[in-house]
Protein backbone atom coordinates (compact mmCIF):
# COMPACT_ATOMS: atom_id res chain seq x y z
CA UNK A 1 0.00 0.00 0.00
CA UNK A 2 1.45 3.42 -0.98
CA UNK A 3 2.42 5.85 1.78
CA UNK A 4 -0.17 8.37 0.57
CA UNK A 5 -2.94 5.78 0.95
CA UNK A 6 -1.77 4.89 4.45
CA UNK A 7 -1.72 8.59 5.30
CA UNK A 8 -5.28 9.06 4.04
CA UNK A 9 -6.52 6.09 6.09
CA UNK A 10 -4.71 7.51 9.14
CA UNK A 11 -6.22 11.00 8.89
CA UNK A 12 -9.72 9.62 8.26
CA UNK A 13 -9.32 7.37 11.31
CA UNK A 14 -8.15 10.27 13.49
CA UNK A 15 -11.07 12.45 12.36
CA UNK A 16 -13.61 9.68 13.04
CA UNK A 17 -12.19 9.11 16.55
CA UNK A 18 -12.33 12.84 17.32
CA UNK A 19 -15.84 12.97 15.91
CA UNK A 20 -17.24 10.21 18.14
CA UNK A 21 -15.47 11.37 21.31
CA UNK A 22 -18.68 13.13 22.33
CA UNK A 23 -20.36 9.74 22.78
CA UNK A 24 -17.50 8.69 25.05
CA UNK A 25 -17.66 11.80 27.23
CA UNK A 26 -21.43 11.46 27.45
CA UNK A 27 -20.80 8.19 29.33
CA UNK A 28 -18.93 10.30 31.91
CA UNK A 29 -21.69 12.88 32.31
CA UNK A 30 -21.93 12.03 36.03
CA UNK A 31 -18.32 13.21 36.55
CA UNK A 32 -17.58 16.97 36.75
CA UNK A 33 -15.96 18.37 33.59
CA UNK A 34 -12.87 19.62 35.43
CA UNK A 35 -12.36 16.19 36.96
CA UNK A 36 -12.55 14.57 33.52
CA UNK A 37 -10.12 17.18 32.19
CA UNK A 38 -7.71 16.44 35.05
CA UNK A 39 -7.79 12.70 34.37
CA UNK A 40 -7.45 13.26 30.63
CA UNK A 41 -4.34 15.32 31.32
CA UNK A 42 -2.73 12.87 33.75
CA UNK A 43 -3.45 9.72 31.73
CA UNK A 44 -2.16 11.51 28.62
CA UNK A 45 1.08 12.16 30.52
CA UNK A 46 1.31 8.45 31.32
CA UNK A 47 0.53 7.34 27.76
CA UNK A 48 2.75 9.85 25.94
CA UNK A 49 5.50 9.45 28.53
CA UNK A 50 5.52 5.68 27.99
CA UNK A 51 5.79 6.18 24.22
CA UNK A 52 8.74 8.56 24.56
CA UNK A 53 10.40 6.24 27.10
CA UNK A 54 10.14 3.27 24.72
CA UNK A 55 11.52 5.43 21.90
CA UNK A 56 14.33 6.69 24.13
CA UNK A 57 13.27 10.32 23.64
CA UNK A 58 12.73 11.47 27.23
CA UNK A 59 15.82 13.73 27.01
CA UNK A 60 14.11 15.53 24.09
CA UNK A 61 11.11 16.13 26.35
CA UNK A 62 13.30 17.68 29.03
CA UNK A 63 15.03 19.89 26.46
CA UNK A 64 11.69 21.09 25.09
CA UNK A 65 10.37 22.03 28.53
CA UNK A 66 13.51 23.91 29.54
CA UNK A 67 14.30 25.56 26.19
CA UNK A 68 13.41 29.06 25.06
CA UNK A 69 10.29 27.53 23.54
CA UNK A 70 9.08 26.55 27.02
CA UNK A 71 6.92 29.67 27.28
CA UNK A 72 5.29 28.95 23.92
CA UNK A 73 4.66 25.35 24.93
CA UNK A 74 3.10 26.55 28.20
CA UNK A 75 0.84 28.96 26.30
CA UNK A 76 -0.13 26.14 23.94
CA UNK A 77 -0.85 23.92 26.94
CA UNK A 78 -3.20 26.50 28.45
CA UNK A 79 -5.06 26.93 25.14
CA UNK A 80 -5.29 23.16 24.75
CA UNK A 81 -6.65 22.88 28.30
CA UNK A 82 -9.29 25.54 27.60
CA UNK A 83 -10.27 23.77 24.36
CA UNK A 84 -10.58 20.37 26.06
CA UNK A 85 -12.59 21.77 28.97
CA UNK A 86 -15.05 23.72 26.81
CA UNK A 87 -15.58 20.68 24.58
CA UNK A 88 -16.21 18.31 27.51
CA UNK A 89 -18.52 20.82 29.22
CA UNK A 90 -20.47 21.42 26.00
CA UNK A 91 -21.17 17.68 25.73
CA UNK A 92 -22.27 17.46 29.36
CA UNK A 93 -24.72 20.37 29.34
CA UNK A 94 -26.31 19.81 25.93
CA UNK A 95 -24.31 22.14 23.70
CA UNK A 96 -22.63 19.56 21.45
CA UNK A 97 -24.13 21.29 18.41
CA UNK A 98 -22.23 24.45 19.35
CA UNK A 99 -18.99 22.50 19.69
CA UNK A 100 -19.41 21.12 16.15
CA UNK A 101 -19.95 24.69 14.91
CA UNK A 102 -16.74 25.72 16.68
CA UNK A 103 -14.67 23.20 14.71
CA UNK A 104 -16.38 24.25 11.47
CA UNK A 105 -15.47 27.93 11.93
CA UNK A 106 -11.97 27.27 13.31
CA UNK A 107 -10.25 27.50 9.88
CA UNK A 108 -11.75 30.95 9.34
CA UNK A 109 -10.50 32.00 12.79
CA UNK A 110 -7.06 30.62 11.88
CA UNK A 111 -7.11 32.70 8.69
CA UNK A 112 -7.87 35.85 10.72
CA UNK A 113 -5.08 35.02 13.19
CA UNK A 114 -2.71 34.65 10.23
CA UNK A 115 -3.86 38.05 8.96
CA UNK A 116 -3.37 39.81 12.31
CA UNK A 117 -0.24 38.08 13.63
CA UNK A 118 1.69 37.10 10.51
CA UNK A 119 0.26 39.78 8.17
CA UNK A 120 -0.68 37.04 5.72
CA UNK A 121 -2.66 38.18 2.68
CA UNK A 122 -6.11 36.71 2.22
CA UNK A 123 -7.43 35.75 -1.19
CA UNK A 124 -10.85 37.05 -2.21
CA UNK A 125 -12.28 33.56 -1.65
CA UNK A 126 -10.91 33.52 1.90
CA UNK A 127 -12.48 36.92 2.59
CA UNK A 128 -15.84 35.59 1.38
CA UNK A 129 -15.48 32.50 3.58
CA UNK A 130 -14.66 34.60 6.64
CA UNK A 131 -17.56 36.99 5.94
CA UNK A 132 -20.02 34.10 5.52
CA UNK A 133 -18.83 32.43 8.72
CA UNK A 134 -19.17 35.71 10.63
CA UNK A 135 -22.66 36.20 9.19
CA UNK A 136 -23.60 32.68 10.27
CA UNK A 137 -22.41 33.30 13.83
CA UNK A 138 -24.24 36.66 13.93
CA UNK A 139 -27.43 35.01 12.62
CA UNK A 140 -27.23 32.38 15.35
CA UNK A 141 -26.62 35.05 17.99
CA UNK A 142 -29.66 37.07 16.91
CA UNK A 143 -31.86 33.98 16.53
CA UNK A 144 -30.99 32.45 19.90
CA UNK A 145 -30.67 35.75 21.74
CA UNK A 146 -27.19 34.82 22.96
CA UNK A 147 -23.81 34.41 21.28
CA UNK A 148 -22.64 30.83 20.64
CA UNK A 149 -19.94 31.14 23.29
CA UNK A 150 -18.97 27.47 23.20
CA UNK A 151 -18.39 27.67 19.44
CA UNK A 152 -16.34 30.85 19.74
CA UNK A 153 -14.31 29.55 22.70
CA UNK A 154 -13.49 26.31 20.88
CA UNK A 155 -12.56 28.07 17.63
CA UNK A 156 -10.45 30.81 19.26
CA UNK A 157 -8.65 28.52 21.74
CA UNK A 158 -7.85 26.04 18.96
CA UNK A 159 -6.72 28.88 16.70
CA UNK A 160 -4.39 30.28 19.38
CA UNK A 161 -3.14 26.75 20.07
CA UNK A 162 -2.31 26.43 16.37
CA UNK A 163 -0.51 29.78 16.53
CA UNK A 164 1.73 28.47 19.31
CA UNK A 165 2.34 25.16 17.50
CA UNK A 166 3.39 27.02 14.36
CA UNK A 167 6.31 28.54 16.25
CA UNK A 168 7.31 25.40 18.18
CA UNK A 169 10.09 23.42 16.51
CA UNK A 170 9.94 20.36 18.78
CA UNK A 171 8.52 17.10 17.42
CA UNK A 172 4.70 16.84 17.66
CA UNK A 173 4.70 13.98 20.18
CA UNK A 174 7.38 15.64 22.30
CA UNK A 175 5.62 19.02 22.31
CA UNK A 176 2.21 17.54 23.20
CA UNK A 177 3.80 15.53 26.01
CA UNK A 178 5.43 18.73 27.28
CA UNK A 179 2.05 20.48 27.12
CA UNK A 180 0.27 17.87 29.24
CA UNK A 181 3.26 17.85 31.60
CA UNK A 182 2.78 21.59 32.15
CA UNK A 183 -0.93 21.01 32.85
CA UNK A 184 -0.30 18.01 35.13
CA UNK A 185 0.36 20.01 38.37
CA UNK A 186 -2.94 21.87 37.92
CA UNK A 187 -4.71 18.56 37.32
CA UNK A 188 -3.20 17.03 40.45
CA UNK A 189 -4.15 20.04 42.58
CA UNK A 190 -7.73 19.87 41.32
CA UNK A 191 -8.05 16.16 42.08
CA UNK A 192 -6.77 16.44 45.66
CA UNK A 193 -8.89 19.46 46.58
CA UNK A 194 -11.72 18.68 49.05
CA UNK A 195 -14.44 19.98 46.70
CA UNK A 196 -14.12 16.85 44.54
CA UNK A 197 -15.60 14.79 47.40
CA UNK A 198 -19.24 15.50 46.60
CA UNK A 199 -21.62 13.18 48.47
CA UNK A 200 -23.08 10.59 46.12
CA UNK A 201 -20.78 11.48 43.22
CA UNK A 202 -18.80 8.78 41.46
CA UNK A 203 -15.06 9.27 41.18
CA UNK A 204 -11.94 7.41 40.11
CA UNK A 205 -11.74 4.08 41.92
CA UNK A 206 -15.35 4.15 43.10
CA UNK A 207 -16.50 1.73 40.39
CA UNK A 208 -14.70 -0.13 37.61
CA UNK A 209 -16.75 1.40 34.76
CA UNK A 210 -15.99 5.03 35.66
CA UNK A 211 -12.37 4.16 36.45
CA UNK A 212 -11.78 2.49 33.07
CA UNK A 213 -13.52 5.31 31.21
CA UNK A 214 -11.32 7.91 32.93
CA UNK A 215 -8.16 5.91 32.19
CA UNK A 216 -9.29 5.58 28.57
CA UNK A 217 -9.23 9.35 28.09
CA UNK A 218 -5.42 9.10 27.87
CA UNK A 219 -5.16 6.72 24.90
CA UNK A 220 -8.17 8.34 23.23
CA UNK A 221 -6.24 11.61 23.33
CA UNK A 222 -2.96 10.14 22.10
CA UNK A 223 -4.03 7.69 19.37
CA UNK A 224 -5.84 10.13 17.02
CA UNK A 225 -3.06 12.68 17.48
CA UNK A 226 -0.42 10.11 16.49
CA UNK A 227 -2.52 9.06 13.48
CA UNK A 228 -2.85 12.70 12.45
CA UNK A 229 0.90 13.29 12.84
CA UNK A 230 1.60 10.16 10.76
CA UNK A 231 -0.79 11.39 8.05
CA UNK A 232 0.56 14.94 7.97
CA UNK A 233 3.92 13.62 6.75
CA UNK A 234 2.42 11.56 3.92
CA UNK A 235 -0.44 13.50 2.32
CA UNK A 236 -0.80 17.10 1.06
CA UNK A 237 -1.93 19.74 3.56
CA UNK A 238 -4.90 20.55 1.31
CA UNK A 239 -6.15 16.96 1.64
CA UNK A 240 -5.46 17.04 5.36
CA UNK A 241 -7.52 20.20 5.77
CA UNK A 242 -10.50 18.86 3.83
CA UNK A 243 -10.65 15.45 5.56
CA UNK A 244 -10.62 17.10 9.00
CA UNK A 245 -14.18 18.30 8.41
CA UNK A 246 -15.29 14.71 9.00
CA UNK A 247 -14.85 15.46 12.73
CA UNK A 248 -17.38 18.33 13.14
CA UNK A 249 -19.76 16.64 10.69
CA UNK A 250 -19.89 13.52 12.88
CA UNK A 251 -20.29 15.78 15.93
CA UNK A 252 -23.20 17.54 14.21
CA UNK A 253 -25.10 14.31 13.54
CA UNK A 254 -24.38 12.93 17.02
CA UNK A 255 -25.66 16.17 18.61
CA UNK A 256 -28.89 16.21 16.59
CA UNK A 257 -29.64 12.49 16.20
CA UNK A 258 -28.04 10.76 19.21
CA UNK A 259 -28.29 13.53 21.83
CA UNK A 260 -31.52 14.99 20.47
CA UNK A 261 -30.36 18.61 20.78
CA UNK A 262 -32.84 21.11 19.25
CA UNK A 263 -32.11 22.31 15.71
CA UNK A 264 -33.92 25.66 15.62
CA UNK A 265 -34.78 28.00 12.76
CA UNK A 266 -31.71 30.02 13.74
CA UNK A 267 -29.55 26.91 13.34
CA UNK A 268 -31.26 26.17 10.00
CA UNK A 269 -30.22 29.62 8.76
CA UNK A 270 -26.74 29.75 10.31
CA UNK A 271 -25.37 26.27 9.56
CA UNK A 272 -25.85 26.45 5.74
CA UNK A 273 -23.90 29.73 5.80
CA UNK A 274 -21.12 28.03 7.76
CA UNK A 275 -21.13 25.01 5.42
CA UNK A 276 -20.95 27.30 2.39
CA UNK A 277 -18.05 29.15 4.06
CA UNK A 278 -16.31 25.80 4.59
CA UNK A 279 -16.86 24.84 0.94
CA UNK A 280 -15.43 28.16 -0.26
CA UNK A 281 -12.50 27.75 2.14
CA UNK A 282 -11.79 24.28 0.70
CA UNK A 283 -11.87 25.67 -2.86
CA UNK A 284 -9.42 28.42 -1.80
CA UNK A 285 -7.20 25.78 -0.19
CA UNK A 286 -7.22 23.69 -3.37
CA UNK A 287 -6.38 26.73 -5.50
CA UNK A 288 -3.45 27.63 -3.26
CA UNK A 289 -2.14 24.06 -3.41
CA UNK A 290 -2.50 23.98 -7.20
CA UNK A 291 -0.71 27.33 -7.56
CA UNK A 292 2.10 26.12 -5.31
CA UNK A 293 2.54 22.96 -7.40
CA UNK A 294 2.62 24.95 -10.64
CA UNK A 295 5.19 27.35 -9.18
CA UNK A 296 7.35 24.46 -7.99
CA UNK A 297 7.09 22.81 -11.42
CA UNK A 298 8.03 26.03 -13.24
CA UNK A 299 10.99 26.60 -10.94
CA UNK A 300 12.09 23.02 -11.52
CA UNK A 301 11.81 23.46 -15.28
CA UNK A 302 13.70 26.76 -15.28
CA UNK A 303 16.38 25.20 -13.09
CA UNK A 304 17.09 22.52 -15.69
CA UNK A 305 17.11 24.94 -18.63
CA UNK A 306 20.54 25.80 -20.03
Amino acid sequence: MPDSQRGLIAVISSSVIWGVLGLYYKLLSHVPALEILSHRTLWSVVFFGAILAVQGRLPALRRAMTSREGGLILFGALMMGVNWFVYILSIQIGHALESSLGYYIFPMVAVLIGLVVFHERLSWLQWIAVALAATGVLTLTIGLGVAPWFSLAIAVSFGLYGLAKKKITADATVSVTAEVMFLAPLALVWLILPHTEVPGAEHFGSDWRTTLLLIGTGPLTAIPLMLFTYASRRIPMSTLGVVQYINPTIQFFIATLAFGEPFTHAHALAFPMIWLAVLIYIVALRRQASAARKLAASLGTSGTTV
